[in-house]
């Protein structure tokens, strides 16, 4: 009998083992394609994202579709780190990025093997993370509004994962916009479709005797306006803007080069427009047109800039540097007057500084700097993403604005965030919460930000005085920053210049108020298109300030209203407050004045949307 109960329970055992543990006896142990956290997408936030879960005691999956990890550090060679510091010096993007920028050296530029070999280490020192590469995300499993887990496939087969909560860190939110989270895509949401920043191919040179380079720089002086140190340079801008490119849908601007170990120079510089990085064919043929122009861009670089006399090609990025693509739509949006005017937001999970800096959309612009921030934070609610559950978004495609992301997007200030998906998604499992409810209680939230704190993240509290927020045209100034609404070559700048009571040109006064109505009000394009010519051809000079009948006349048209050519400054301007078109504190101000100012521009856009929308 005894023998019998042996063989029996041998039997039982051995059955036990065979189906799994996930689905017998405790429910809570896992079976091998089951997971507490999966994170898809090898990038650096989502290293950052497993790193931080299994600091957390989770069972992490990360799957990645290349054959090692970095993503667009790695293959697409982005070795350029745009860094952000507060005003006392110290580095906002701590806990998981600094391990890795100490890892490399403090360098800001970096050698892209040794990052890779770096990225590996640091995922290989926590056992509860199973690196799964060569492995490409399909498509969500999905119960109701839940997902549940993933289909991949490896190897050429196709496999299912289960996990608790999933992170989604692929640079363009595939599982989110699978799983049917809303997003818009690229300057969409400032009414701009089909308009991305550029993207671009960064290329390898060798023969570039970097300490000659050094002693051209810096003791010469042969290069204006540029500068390098060990492993990093940049500028170049006088010399490269004269490049003219063979395919009008290209660009040369101011180099960024990075050194790396064997000599060579990564060189980040060369834009291409018109990528959508949604659509595989739009980005091959974006890179072979860039792989086209390097020749010619090569002979320049030998004929016109002093030390490149003998430079080589030496090879291309594997992937393109694609800056935007989809923007989920999280329980919050961060905006660009979130960055500009350093907001704090008591559930923040991240503190970054670097200006807003939004490359070329076309070869019309130059692109455009919104402006730098002391610093700002990003809240919990930018990485819940709307209408689906037990998903966290990371990366440049996590709930920013097409503005704010040209701050927010920035790999450290990504990593850091990633760090707080981890910590997140592990609290989450461990009290039974969804994130939308964790989004709703503030304690929670702290406990998480106690926990990252703990983990070496840099998440002080903080009031910054803006004094352009003490300005009475303030509501009009966020009003036109939330629009896009400064023309390129006029925007902020780096030094945050508002321009106030300085006098406007003509040229940006229209620009202002058209392109409000075409972007916010598309109903009413109709009152820009049937002028919009007219104006531009009349008011092209960007110099010569508006005066007040110029001003009140445009404004009246774009309000849909008949202009009497005959009646002067002061009756239109009458009119113009009479019919709500302008506030009275520009009536006030104007009464007794004939250029308009910056300030008065910043109102008279914003009064003109709130009439048309009465």
């Amino acid at each position: 009998m005894y023998r019998k109960v042996i063989i029996y329970l041998f039997v039982i055992s051995i059955a036990f083992n065979l189906v799994g543990c996930g689905y017998i006896g405790n429910k809570n142990v896992l079976s091998k394609s089951e997971y507490d956290i999966i994170v898809v997408g090898g990038e650096p936030e989502g290293i950052a994202s497993a790193v931080s879960a299994a600091k957390n005691a989770m069972r992490v999956l990360l799957i990645d579709k290349h054959d090692g990890l970095g993503g667009l550090m790695t293959y697409g060679m982005l070795n350029s780190l745009d860094m952000s510091y507060g005003p006392d010096g110290a580095l906002l993007t701590q806990g998981t990025f600094k391990e890795f920028f100490e890892g490399i050296g403090t360098k800001y530029s970096f050698d892209v093997e040794k990052a890779k070999r770096l990225f590996m280490e640091m995922v290989r020192r926590y056992p509860n993370i199973t690196l799964s590469l060569n492995t490409d995300f399909v498509k969500p499993i999905m119960e109701g509004n839940k997902i549940i887990g993933i289909v991949a496939v490896k190897d050429g087969k196709e496999v299912k994962y289960y996990g608790k909560r999933i992170i989604d860190a692929t640079q363009d939110a595939d599982v989110a916009a699978s799983s049917g989270v809303p997003y818009t895509v690229g300057a969409e949401d400032i009414g701009l479709k089909d308009e991305f920043q550029a993207a671009t191919l960064i290329f390898k040179l060798k023969g570039l005797d970097w300490d000659n380079l050094k002693k051209i720089i810096n003791e010469e002086k042969k290069i204006p306006d540029t500068h390098i140190d060990d492993t990093s340079a940049w500028g170049f801008l006088k010399i490269t803007k004269t490049y003219k490119p063979y395919n009008p849908l290209l660009r040369l601007r101011g180099l960024n080069l990075g050194k790396q170990e064997d000599g060579t120079v990564l060189v980040n510089a060369l834009l291409i427009f018109g990528v959508n990085g949604l659509d595989k064919k739009s980005v091959e043929e974006g890179k072979n047109r860039a792989e086209k122009e390097l020749p010619f861009i090569i002979d320049f670089f030998r004929k016109n800039i002093p030390g490149f006399e003998k430079v080589e090609l030496a090879g291309v990025a594997p992937e393109l540097y694609i800056r935007e693509t989809r923007h989920i739509k999280g329980l919050y949006t961060l905006d660009i007057n979130d960055v500009v005017f350093n907001r704090d937001f008591e559930d923040r999970i991240a503190i970054g500084s670097y200006p807003v800096d939004i490359q070329a959309t076309s070869p019309d612009n130059y692109g455009y700097v919104y402006g730098a921030p002391v610093k700002y934070s990003i809240p919990f609610r930018c990485i819940v993403p709307q209408k689906v559950e037990n998903l966290l978004v990371v990366g440049r495609s996590a709930s920013y604005s097409h503005l704010a992301a040209g701050s927010a997007r920035t790999i450290p200030i990504g990593m850091a965030v990633g760090d707080a998906a981890g910590v997140a998604a592990a609290y989450s499992i461990k009290h039974n919460l969804a994130f939308k409810e964790i989004a709703e209680n503030i304690n929670d939230v702290k406990n998480i930000q106690k926990i990252l704190v703990k983990q070496g993240a840099y998440l002080k509290p903080f009031k910054i005085h803006n004094k352009a927020e003490e300005h009475w045209s303030i509501e009009g100034l966020k009003f036109v920053l939330h629009w896009g609404l400064f023309p390129s070559g006029f925007t902020p700048g780096y030094g945050n210049n508002y321009r106030f009571e300085e006098p406007v040109n003509g040229y940006v006064y229209n620009y202002m108020m058209s392109n409000m109505i075409l972007r916010a009000i598309p109903s009413k394009k109709e009152n820009v298109l049937r002028v919009k010519e007219h104006f531009e051809e009349k008011f092209s000079d960007k110099k010569t300030p508006i005066n007040k009948l110029n001003a009140m006349r445009m404004l009246l048209s774009y309000a849909g209203e008949k202009i009497d050519t005959e009646k002067k400054a002061e009756e239109l301007l009458d009119i113009a407050f009479k019919k709500g078109v302008i506030s009275e504190k520009v009536y006030d101000r104007l009464k007794n004045r004939d250029l308009v100012t910056w300030a008065d521009i910043y109102d008279i856009t914003r009064t003109l949307y709130l009439y048309l929308n009465r």
